[in-house]
């Protein structure tokens, strides 16, 4: 029976592991806009207030624009506004630091993203107008 349960507890981690791998602890360097897509062109979500920590679930790889929630929003933020903690001290997010901090690299796909996240926005009804790019 401690063997079965056992197992049950080691499968139950593994599963649990790759949730919380998905995303890193960084902080917000400035008063910075979350915006709905990686670019100033895409509209802003939120600001996210100098200091306050948020959820890194990934960066993409030619440009250091990150996906992050804050209070429950996703969206992107520009790495050079993101410090995540390295070795004792907080380093600006960088193609150079993703592997070293947990942080997948990621592509954003315009449809599926807005899709998830954007549903109850009102300038969802003109994603045709975003969809085109920045």
């Amino acid at each position: 029976m401690k063997r079965v349960l056992l197992k049950i507890a080691a499968a139950g981690m593994l599963l649990l592991a790759p949730a919380i791998a998905q995303a890193a602890e960084g902080f917000a360097t400035a008063n910075v806009n979350m915006r709905a897509g990686p670019s100033t062109a895409y509209p802003a979500i939120t600001v996210i207030p100098a200091g306050e920590s948020i959820e890194i679930y990934g960066c993409l790889a030619d440009v250091p624009w990150c996906d992050v929630e804050f209070y429950d929003g996703r969206g992107w933020v520009h790495g050079r506004y993101i410090q995540a903690l390295y070795e004792q001290r907080r380093v600006y997010v960088g193609p150079q630091y993703y592997g070293r901090l947990g942080i997948p690299v990621v592509v954003f796909s315009f449809g599926s993203y807005w899709d998830r996240h954007y549903r109850d926005r009102d300038f969802y009804r003109d994603r045709d107008r975003w969809r085109r790019g920045p």
